[in-house]
């Protein structure tokens, strides 16, 4: 049997060729990006991260009202109205009020409201909810800036009207001011009399068209008051008339004979 040298054998290790695309090398200019998903960006924030995120979308918020929206924090149905949980009653119809515009007696206009709002039964929540309705001008601008908070029934929102515009009574004409109040070279005698009787009616207690008319004539020159005597005992309207024949230098005869005609309450 043939002997078995192993030394007899050589062991040659196979080479092999590299082709330069098998095995592809990267180079990068910059850092790889990475990307996540919202939902991956969200759980790695913390606390404070997520409070400081917060606070700058409310600053954010902040600067595009100021910029936008002068300051109105929303412009919602519930933050827009005053009284978003009032409802109206079935077959309830809006009221065209008479409108206060913070000149005048503030009570008598709740007078006047309460009276033309008495359809609504005395629900507060009514009356409270339409009486923007009955103001205008500042007296508007004064309750749409209001704090509706403090306003817990009726009572409420009425005297802060009143507190507000109680210089208006505080200032009321009374009859000593009234005979000083003189009619202006730049207005006509009816002109400078419905000024007049505006302010009269205002006086309190209130004067009847008698006293009305003496205190008118007591207002005049000395000769609208000569040629206006005849309009003692009448209505205020017949003074008007006869002042104003008095203004067109119409003769007296004339005053005196239309001093007879009858009297009625109709302005001229």
């Amino acid at each position: 049997m043939p002997s078995f040298d192993p030394s007899s054998f050589t062991f040659q290790t196979p080479s092999f060729l590299l082709e330069p695309t098998q095995f592809p090398t990267y180079t990068y200019s910059q850092p790889p990006r990475y990307e996540f998903t919202a939902g991956q960006e969200k759980a790695t924030k913390t606390p404070e991260q997520k409070e400081i995120a917060r606070k700058m979308r409310s600053m954010e918020k902040s600067l595009k009202n100021i910029q936008g929206l002068s300051g109105q924090k929303s412009v919602s149905y519930a933050d827009l109205c005053m009284f978003p949980h009032v409802h109206l009653p079935l077959g309830f119809k809006t009221l065209k009020f008479e409108k206060y515009d913070g000149h005048g007696d503030p009570i008598a206009h709740l007078k006047r409201y309460c009276n033309q709002l008495r359809g609504a039964g005395g629900k507060e929540e009514l009356l409270m909810a339409y009486f923007g309705e009955s103001l205008v001008g500042i007296a508007s601008e004064w309750y749409m800036d209001q704090d509706i908070s403090h306003w817990h029934i009726w009572d409420d929102l009425a005297w802060d009207l009143v507190k507000q515009f109680q210089h208006n009574i505080d200032i009321a004409p009374d009859r000593n001011s009234l005979t000083n109040l003189k009619k202006k070279s730049s207005e006509s005698f009816r002109e400078y009399a419905v000024k007049w009787h505006e302010k009269a009616s205002r006086v309190k207690p209130p004067m009847d068209e008698i006293e009305m008319v003496k205190v008118f004539l007591q207002a005049q020159e000395a000769d609208y008051f000569q040629n206006m005597m005849s309009a003692i005992g009448k209505l205020f309207a017949k003074a008007i008339k006869i002042g104003k024949m008095v203004e067109n230098r119409a003769n007296p005869e004339l005053i005196r004979h239309h001093s007879y005609l009858p009297s009625h309450s109709g302005w001229v």
